[in-house]
């Protein structure tokens, strides 16, 4: 069976291959593998601890009885037949009497091993070791102090074996160190690990984030990868020996992590864990702290080992001779780094400070002629001042010493003529002009830790008000869905109450449109009957044309009278209401004339009504029902666009809301890339203040010292000098 190859292979799954180690006699060609024993579930199934590209199997060999751990892939890795062969080629290198621990397991990368189907697969084959997790360690053993103890230095010297032969694991942290029966480590998961042969080669993985500093990419990958999580772990173990109820105040149980997170380093100002390491009474846990703190936001690069931590290993700090003793020890966040961790930072990251190069003289030398004239001057005027004295009794006593003024100015003039007194004042100068360039390291300690309290606070509240703003759209976006949904309800409501009512609005509407129809051909009747053709009884030619001329021709030209007084003949008279509500007072229509004609307009009334429609027509009908139709598909579709509309609303609020999201993650990025860029200022703060700090003991020395050998020079060392020559 052959292999496959191309730059995505595509890996069987954990459940294939656990399939396939049902039969290891038939999918291994390996001597020591083939035909071995996996380990069983429950359920009889090969037991697998799955990982992010891999599952590994516990297999005993049947032929040697030894236990392996062989990891399966199950996702394509970049040259991942190069880097295992060169990491397998470089730990067989290893010495096992140069090292401090067997911390290195039996490492073989075998390509094509394993049949999984039609195709071969590659597959890593390790020794097995009988060993608990640090994690796990750490819950049965952290109230031991002196294991604990006694397990930090044992991974100092781990880390220093790895950065001795120039390997580094990627992915230190408590998964992946393992604490075997003798209390010794065992490192396992050689995944990312670089050795010498991978230089100029890309990363695979980025750790496990609660040890890793913020500051690692992708693409990060050399012998300094696992500088920042040995300081994290070290911290750790450190803390716990020297306390070991921080293990359960700051752990938690099952947590991935042993008593700090990502966040912790991300976030320190807001960090309950980092503050209470950085407060704790063990200056040796407290200082440890503050460098994780400090370290987290620097170059990878430029981290210092920890072996400067580990008092056996540490450099010795960089001193000024006579300049530094007695010194108080520096506070974490004065300025310097604490006393501690005197010799930690690496080389790069502090150079030592610059000595002062200038020397002041410490006492005079060659007499010059006027030395020598001052020597003989000063018995001349010590003679002159008794000869004064005796001679002249009555003289003021401050004439008699003049002489000796004298003396003692040409004195002076001479002493400040020496080239000692010259070289003296230049070097004080110097070093007072050198020492006044610097910044008070007080001072200037003072405004770093207010600078980084203020940023810490800055980003404790940013940490604090980006979720509460993401709250906020996201509780605005509901809002508007909300808001919407009711919308819609409503009109649906309203849309809903129309069309349930399209079926009352039928039938009144064929009930309307057949009494329209009936009354219309009552009046249609009413119409075609003229009073002229077939007057009622009592009406002649005369009224008839009396009526004619009012405009009441037909019985539909007049719906009935109104009975009137008639105040002049003092009798009950008519007049007649027209089919416009207009009334008519016609000559000759009196209240009986006026009862006649309407009478016979009721019987012509009956008479239509007895003969009228009692129903529509099939197409009158088909005509009101089709509208009302139209009615309704014309609310159905109203209907369907509120639904429409609604979607339009919820579709304009996801937007804005997935803008707004954006917007807010892109200001957050923004201000987390500046804050990243200003912890790196503090750091370089940091460094710089050291390295300051320094100079500025330095100086204060070298003046300090200065001014002790300006004593030599003094006023009576001159005359001394004057008469000894020294």
């Amino acid at each position: 069976m052959g292999s496959v190859t191309g730059p995505q292979r595509q890996f069987p799954s954990g459940a294939d291959y656990a399939e396939a180690l049902q039969h290891t006699q038939l999918c291994f060609q390996h001597p020591e593998l083939k035909g071995a024993r996996p380990e069983l579930t429950k359920l009889g199934l090969p037991r697998a601890i799955s990982g992010a590209f891999a599952s590994v199997f516990s297999l005993t060999s049947a032929s040697s009885g030894q236990r392996y751990a062989v990891k399966c892939f199950t996702r394509h890795v970049p040259d991942q037949e190069r880097r295992y062969e060169a990491i397998s080629s470089r730990l067989a290198q290893l010495d096992p009497v140069e090292l401090s621990q067997p911390w290195n397991l039996g490492f073989e990368y075998l390509a094509d091993a394993i049949s999984v189907g039609r195709d071969r697969y590659p597959v890593l084959k390790m020794d097995w070791v009988e060993a608990v997790t640090l994690s796990s360690w750490l819950d049965d053993n952290h109230a031991h102090r002196f294991a604990v103890e006694r397990l930090a230095d044992r991974f100092e010297a781990l880390t220093r074996d790895l950065a001795t032969h120039e390997i580094a694991h990627g992915d230190l942290q408590h998964g992946n160190l393992l604490v075997a029966s003798d209390d010794t480590l065992r490192l396992v998961d050689y995944d990312g690990m670089y050795v010498p042969a991978l230089a100029g080669m890309g990363g695979t993985e980025r750790g496990h984030r609660n040890y890793q500093s913020p500051m690692r990419g992708n693409d990060d990958f050399g012998a300094q990868l696992d500088r920042f999580s040995a300081w994290v772990i070290f911290l750790s173990l450190k803390a716990i020996a020297s306390d070991p109820a921080l293990w359960n105040r700051l752990h938690e149980p099952s947590g991935e992590f042993l008593l700090l997170t990502e966040d912790d380093f991300k976030n320190a100002g807001g960090s309950t864990r980092l503050r209470t390491l950085l407060a704790h009474p063990d200056r040796t846990v407290s200082g440890l702290a503050e460098q994780v703190r400090a370290l987290a936001f620097q170059p990878l690069d430029i981290l210092p080992p920890l072996a400067a931590a580990v008092p056996g290993q540490r450099v010795a700090a960089t001193t000024v001779s006579g300049a530094s003793g007695g010194g108080a020890a520096t506070a974490p966040g004065s300025g310097g780094l604490p006393d501690w961790m005197a010799g930690h930072v690496s080389p790069q990251a502090t150079p030592p400070p610059t000595a002062f190069s200038g020397t002041v003289p410490d006492s005079f030398r060659t007499r010059t002629p006027l030395d020598i004239a001052t020597a003989v001057l000063w018995p001349l005027m010590l003679g002159v001042a008794v000869l004064m004295i005796v001679t002249g009794l009555s003289a003021p006593p401050i004439a008699s010493g003049a002489p000796l003024l004298a003396a003692v100015a040409l004195t002076a003039l001479a002493r400040s003529r020496r080239v000692e007194r010259a070289q003296a004042r230049a070097a004080m100068a110097e070093l007072t002009t050198e020492l006044g360039r610097l910044d008070d390291p007080v001072k200037a300690g003072e405004k770093l830790r207010k600078d980084r309290a203020k940023f810490d606070a800055a980003e404790a509240t940013r940490t604090v008000d980006y979720p509460r703003a993401q709250d906020k759209l996201t509780a605005r976006y509901h809002a508007e869905l909300k808001e919407a949904e009711k919308r819609k309800v409503r009109k649906q409501r309203d849309m809903d109450k129309k069309i349930d009512a399209l079926a009352e609005e039928l039938r009144r509407t064929l009930a309307k449109t057949l009494a329209d129809k009936q009354a219309a051909y009552v009046r249609d009747q009413l119409s075609r009957r003229l009073i002229a053709q077939s007057p009622p009884h009592g009406i002649g030619p005369k009224l008839a044309a009396r009526l004619a001329a009012e405009g009441i021709r037909t019985a539909a030209d007049f719906t009935g009278y109104r009975p009137v007084q008639n105040t002049q003949y003092n009798s009950i008279g008519a007049v007649l209401v027209l089919s416009s509500g207009r009334v008519i007072d016609v000559h000759g229509i009196g209240e009986a004339k006026a009862i006649a004609l309407d009478v016979w307009r009721r019987d012509l009334v009956a008479s239509a009504r007895a003969r009228q429609p009692t129903a529509l027509g099939a197409q009158e009908q088909r005509a009101i029902e089709q509208g009302v139709a139209s009615r309704r598909t014309q609310l159905m579709s109203q209907r369907k666009a509120v639904e429409a509309e609604t979607d339009a609303l919820r579709e304009k609020a996801r937007r804005q809301l997935e803008d707004n999201q954006k917007r807010l993650t892109r200001e957050n990025t923004v201000a987390g890339e500046q804050a990243q860029q200003q912890r790196q200022e503090f750091g370089r703060r940091t460094v710089a203040l050291q390295q300051n700090s320094a100079l500025h003991r330095t100086l204060s020395a070298s003046v300090e010292a200065a001014r002790l050998r300006q004593r030599g020079l003094s006023f009576p060392c001159y005359l001394r000098f004057l008469y000894v020559g020294r």
